[in-house]
């Protein structure tokens, strides 16, 4: 126990007094005032405790207010209120002077990575220029005074320094720009044109939800990884107003090109994936091999349990995200896909215990079929039901629509400009109007070899005797 002859006499501050009592009650210690009436072994005395440490709460919170005040008025008035410098400034050496000084050498390392941005128009382009010239972050020390930064670039480092006013002579705070009191290193139109294409490659527009189909809803985020062990992580890419999602080899994203990597669809990996694990439960199911020790009452609870969640599921793509959410991890080659089945997932969804599962039911192996086409891929797993390429029927039905036109007397200039396309363009497409019988069905069924592409059936070397065109596509003519 612990005897004061006044609260005052021991402390001043109520913060510190709420400290000071807590430390005292995790040893079991009493706290007692001659005085007045303050005794924390009575209820009376832990009621006075409460109060004091509701005021000492208010103190924090108004204390905390008072400089987020103050903080916020010194930005508004384009003060540096501290944090890490960014490249291209020093602190003031006076350290009374809360603005932000010009480094020579820094400063032209910054304009020189906005000229390289107009130039490439790529941030992923400008990450391997700055690396290639040597260019680094600003080096600094931490509290522990050690030296970080003064390392390559990365390309979400890139993307920050390309969007931070302060080299336009502005201070950010809360999502509002104030008129700074350092001097700009990059001048208001450059930053303006770099902000205007950035936001035109921008996968989706900053501060809002992510939409569906965006890298955010990726259900194989984190769990698959290619043939070297490389993690494959979402991506997208947006033409207009579709978007396109990807899983990418890691290495792709931080690193230069590499023809080792991948790059998959991820509808078609995502779908494919989720088909292989419902055929391949159905199999356990239907050989009774789901269950470690034989029980036809568990077995058949398990059977109507899945059934009721991913056989007859109304939601297509309800029933697909539950798949998908079984997998543990797993690894993709350029001829199968090896995965491992969360026995807790599993259990889950069959309303067994995770004890109950056969140990070798939670492992399967795919088919995979892939085309690489450079960095990218097509990929075919399992028993994947095709579907016909849209942009290739696309093209095929202009084809035949073009030649129509041409028939009937119509100029190719005039074709090409009703299309929005060049002369030489529609020319190139309009080969596929002459392709033989079984290629154009194939097309159509969406059962063409997985190297045919819009590309390659345009080009000039493609035959226009159907025997050649047999050969050289690999489609039979029955």
């Amino acid at each position: 126990m612990i005897v004061v002859y006044k609260i005052d006499r021991l402390t001043r501050s109520l913060a510190d007094f709420a400290r000071l009592v807590g430390r005292l009650e995790a040893k079991g210690c009493l706290f007692v005032s001659v005085t007045q009436a303050f005794n924390t072994s009575t209820s009376m005395g832990r009621q006075t405790l409460n109060v004091l440490l509701s005021f000492a709460q208010f103190e924090r919170e108004v204390a905390g207010e008072r400089i987020r005040d103050k903080i916020s008025a010194s930005k508004r008035c384009g003060l540096w209120m501290g944090g890490t410098l960014p490249l291209g400034y020093d602190r003031h050496p006076d350290p009374r002077e809360q603005v932000l000084v010009v480094n020579p050498l820094e400063a032209e390392q910054v304009r020189r990575l906005f000229d390289l941005y107009e130039e490439t128009g790529c941030l992923t382009a400008l990450t391997y220029r700055a690396r290639a010239l040597g260019l680094c972050s600003k080096p600094r020390r931490n509290r522990r005074n050690e030296e970080v930064g003064g390392r390559p670039f990365g390309r979400g480092q890139l993307h920050y320094l390309l969007t931070n006013p302060v080299y336009i002579g502005r201070v950010r705070h809360r999502g509002k720009d104030h008129p700074g009191q350092h001097p700009p290193i990059i001048g208001e139109e450059q930053w303006q044109r770099v902000q205007a294409r950035l936001q035109d490659r921008a996968g989706r527009m900053r501060g809002r939800e992510p939409a569906e189909g965006s890298v955010a809803s990726s259900p194989l985020i984190g769990k698959l990884s290619d043939e070297t062990g490389d993690r494959l992580t979402p991506t997208q890419t947006t033409k207009g107003a579709r978007r396109y999602r990807y899983y990418v080899s890691k290495r792709l994203i931080y690193g230069p090109p590499d023809p080792t990597a991948w790059r998959l669809p991820a509808a078609t990996l995502e779908a494919g994936t989720a088909t292989g694990i419902r055929a391949h439960l159905a199999r356990l199911l239907r050989e009774h091999r789901l269950l470690a020790e034989p029980d036809l009452l568990r077995h058949r609870s398990a059977e109507e349990q899945l059934a009721a969640k991913i056989f007859d599921a109304s939601g297509k793509a309800e029933a697909e995200a539950r798949l998908l959410e079984l997998i543990a991890e797993g690894r993709i080659a350029s001829e199968r896909l090896t995965l491992r089945l969360s026995s807790g997932a599993v259990a889950a969804l069959s309303g067994l215990e995770p004890d109950d599962l056969c140990p070798d039911a939670l492992n399967l192996t795919l088919a995979v079929s892939l085309c690489r086409r450079g960095v990218g891929a097509k990929v075919v797993i399992g028993d994947f039901v095709r579907q016909p390429d849209p942009k290739l029927v696309g093209a095929l039905i202009r084809a035949h629509r073009w030649l129509g036109a041409l028939r009937q007397g119509q100029d190719v200039g005039r074709l090409a400009r009703d299309s929005g396309i060049s002369a030489g363009c529609l020319r190139g497409h309009l080969q596929l109007a002459f392709l033989a019988p079984a290629i154009q069905r194939a097309i159509l069924d969406g059962t063409q070899p997985e190297h045919l592409t819009l590309h390659s059936l345009t080009r000039p070397e493609m035959p226009l005797d159907w025997d050649q065109q047999y050969r050289r596509t690999g489609i039979s003519p029955v």
